[in-house]
């Protein structure tokens, strides 16, 4: 397994994409992701990939009313990575009782406070997570964990 890493490793290394330095992602996932997504460059945002991935709502109308939908489309395999990208941002460490990614954990709680169940918050983290790694492969650049500011509450 570990010769299979280091020549996953090498392959990354070439592509140049940095998904690696986002947490809860390891070469393996990080090669997964590259593998599914194909070349970067076919999608023209972001939005795109969501789409492809399975992650945008559908909507649907009918009789003049409509109603967003969970999208049944998509790279399953994909949605599935995403999923389990979502679930690792915001786990929690027993120990230090500290989130994974303190970022995402922030806007699952802020999701979560507005009435969104649990898999609707996480949802919207992978939505979010597909603009990030977007983002990551397109500029080839490496995850920087932002600042969270504290919001006045009025």
């Amino acid at each position: 397994m570990a010769l299979v890493e280091g020549e996953l490793r090498k392959l990354m290394k070439l592509l140049d994409y940095q998904l690696e330095t986002m947490p809860g992602i390891d070469v393996v996932t990080a090669s997964a992701l590259v593998a599914e997504i194909g070349d970067i460059q076919r999608f023209p945002n972001a939005n795109k990939l969501a789409r492809y991935a399975g992650i945008a709502p559908v909507h649907f109308s009918s009789g003049g009313k409509g109603k967003d939908h969970k999208s049944k489309q998509g790279n399953r395999t994909l949605h599935a990575l995403f999923y389990q990208l979502a679930i690792q941002q915001i786990q929690v460490a027993k120990e230090s009782k500290k989130p994974r990614n303190p970022v995402f954990y922030e806007y699952y709680q802020r999701k979560r406070k507005e009435g969104k169940t649990k898999g609707q918050a996480l949802v919207c983290i992978m939505r979010r997570l597909v603009n990030v790694i977007y983002g990551m492969m397109k500029n080839k650049t490496a995850y920087q964990l932002p600042n969270i500011t504290e919001r006045k509450v009025i």
